[in-house]
């Protein structure tokens, strides 16, 4: 079992219910999967790209993402149908601890002027969607071997009814929230 999910499992769980807000432990919030989701827009030209990107977004990640199509033809943005665009990566269970935990605590401390992440990025229903510009703070990634900076879209599902509780759980999980004023 991760250490993550035992922090969440012993600690968190707890301290959300001695909150006040739950009356069950059923109730508090938990985490149930984290998407990482990479656009690879250059792959319309370069069919390599959605290779590279696939390869360094497993190492990532821990498990090899999806490679997503394009739906239509859209003649504006000069792409085929049905050519790779995109990765797509689900992590559930403890991958989803292991890399939540590696992102908090080993990459998010590598961003330069790092003064946390947005709280106005959570979606209404309790999930919250985090942008990463570049790779290259996750400890995976070799700079000798990366081509292109890429970034990414990661996106942390939960049970949560409302934002401020999904904000209570991710702040237990350690997620550093930017103090706005």
């Amino acid at each position: 079992m991760a250490e993550a999910k035992k922090k969440l499992d012993e600690s968190i769980r707890s301290a959300l219910l001695k909150s006040g807000k739950y009356h069950n432990p059923m109730q508090v919030p938990r985490l149930v999967k984290i998407v990482i989701n990479r656009g690879v827009g250059e792959a319309r030209e370069d069919a390599k790209a959605i290779d590279v990107s696939a390869k360094e977004l497993g190492e990532i990640a821990g498990q090899k993402p999806l490679v997503i199509k394009s739906r239509k033809a859209i003649a504006a943005f000069k792409l085929k149908g049905g050519i790779p665009i995109g990765l797509k990566v689900t992590l559930r269970g403890r991958r989803m601890y292991d890399f939540a935990s590696k992102l908090v605590n080993i990459c998010l401390p590598k961003i330069r002027d790092f003064r946390g992440v947005s709280p106005k990025s959570f979606d209404g229903r309790g999930n919250y969607n985090l942008g990463i510009r570049e790779q290259l703070i996750f400890p995976e990634v070799d700079y000798e071997t990366v081509d292109r900076i890429r970034g990414m879209d990661i996106t942390f599902v939960t049970t949560a009814r409302n934002d401020q509780d999904a904000r209570d759980l991710l702040e237990a999980l350690g997620v550093p929230f930017r103090k706005e004023a």
